[in-house]
């Protein structure tokens, strides 16, 4: 994790936020790379969810929502973690989390190693408060959304009735997401501030397991289309204790990041949220959110099955897969094998030399190709400092311009993972590389 953390900062994926004043801890700055990767992970999401198929629609609903919303959720008295201090060092710690029984008066401070040191467990809520408007009292408290799926539930009917659904249908949502966590860390793995992909699809009560079975394994193909290995995913059933309040069943999509005393994490959450989040909205809202079944002349509330990722976790699931090191001839060798559909420039070109023509060569093709690709045009250092630099990018192919080009009209084109080149005649050249980064 130091290594990809470098990298992403050499390189410019990610960097510490408000880091000229010495950060500040568990938030997070996107770079242009990142940036990059970021948008072709929600974009791909988005797709797959709604251009793809025809039962999904979009939605982008508001960070601030009435603080009612979150009474009818739960979130106010069950979206608590268990917080344990350490009396001797401070540190602060999850009791949910812990090796040891921290109420055990022999248990050792994971930090300093002091016996019975912790505090009493108290709860501690992990939404962001504020205020709306010029007076901050308590009838002016409003709070950070946690989750983006409670927006969702909010407009179910707007969509439902705007897009003339029936059921099943889902809306899609990618929206920011705030939580004060107790314990962030692992770079971008768990953070206070971060992007959410979720999906809730909307069904007939008894249909529950066919399409709880349906996302988990269309969810987990979806990452496998990514280009993450499939021997580093699996799936993590959560057993009835483990179950949040809303949950009739729930089952992780995990990774094996490698970190921590357990390498497996949680990437991906599928729930069967019931019919609990549209029946507490619809009693503290006196909003009817029920379902009227035309053929059959039924009214019930439509039951939940949720699909749940974070943009954040998922661009650090596809660095962490991605990042590569091998040996060539005694020198190390850094590289991203990102999948070339991700990767956020698909194509650098080259001049191998600033002379004979070539940079100019080099630069046409650059704007030949940029309304099609993400292209990347270098001329700096040597060839081989210029191939490093967008190998740790991930950029799956090079074009180079060299002195056989002005001979044929052919230029190189070099293979990130292999190493291996081809020559392409120029005017084949956009056809070529439209075919390599669209492959399987």
């Amino acid at each position: 994790m130091e290594k990809l953390t470098a990298l992403c900062k050499r390189r410019g994926f990610v960097f510490p936020s408000s880091e000229i004043y010495g950060g500040i801890n568990a938030c997070w700055d996107y770079g242009p790379m990142g940036v990059r990767l970021k948008s072709n992970i929600k974009t791909a999401w988005m797709n797959s969810m709604t251009l793809d198929r025809d039962d999904v629609e979009p939605l982008d609903a508001a960070v601030l929502m009435h603080p009612r919303v979150w009474e009818a959720s739960g979130h106010l008295t069950e979206f608590t973690d268990p917080l344990v201090d350490c009396k001797h060092c401070k540190a602060r710690f999850r009791a949910d989390e812990m090796d040891i029984d921290p109420t055990d008066p022999e248990a050792p401070c994971p930090r300093c190693g002091t016996k019975g040191s912790f505090t009493e467990p108290r709860r501690f809520n992990l939404m962001f408060k504020t205020f709306m408007g010029p007076v901050e009292d308590a009838s002016h408290v409003i709070y950070l959304r946690p989750e983006t799926a409670q927006g969702i539930y909010l407009n179910y009917e707007n969509v439902r009735v705007t897009s003339r659904r029936k059921l099943p249908f889902g809306i899609a949502q990618i929206g920011k997401a705030f939580r004060n966590e107790i314990t962030p860390g692992n770079f971008i793995f768990r953070t206070r501030e971060f992007e959410q992909m979720e999906m809730q699809f909307f069904i007939r009560p008894g249909e529950e397991g066919r399409w709880f079975d349906y996302w988990r394994d269309e969810r987990m193909r979806w990452y496998q289309w990514m280009g993450v290995r499939n021997e580093r995913l699996r799936f993590h059933e959560h057993a009835e204790h483990e179950l949040a309040h809303y949950a009739q069943r729930a089952v992780d999509i995990e990774y094996e990041f490698g970190f921590g005393t357990d390498p497996w994490h949680e990437l991906e959450g599928i729930h069967d949220r019931g019919t609990f989040d549209l029946g507490r909205h619809q009693e503290y809202s006196g909003k009817k959110l029920e379902y009227f079944d035309e053929a059959t002349k039924e009214r019930f509330i439509p039951r939940i099955i949720e699909t749940s990722a974070g943009v954040d976790r998922t661009l650090l699931t596809i660095l962490v897969d991605a990042y590569r090191e091998e040996e060539i001839k005694g020198e190390k060798r850094v590289f991203l094998g990102l999948h070339p559909r991700i990767a956020p420039i698909k194509v650098a070109v080259f001049p191998l030399v600033k002379k004979d023509g070539m940079p100019e060569i080099a630069r046409r093709i650059t704007a030949e190709l940029r309304p099609h690709f993400p292209v990347f045009y270098d001329m700096g250092g040597s060839i081989g400092r210029r191939y490093a630099r967008q190998d740790e990018v991930g950029t799956p192919f090079c074009v180079t311009v060299d002195g056989q080009t002005n001979e044929d009209q052919t230029v190189t084109i070099r293979f990130r993972d292999t190493l291996e080149q081809e020559r392409c005649a120029l005017d084949r050249l956009r056809e070529r590389l439209g075919e390599l980064i669209t492959a399987d």
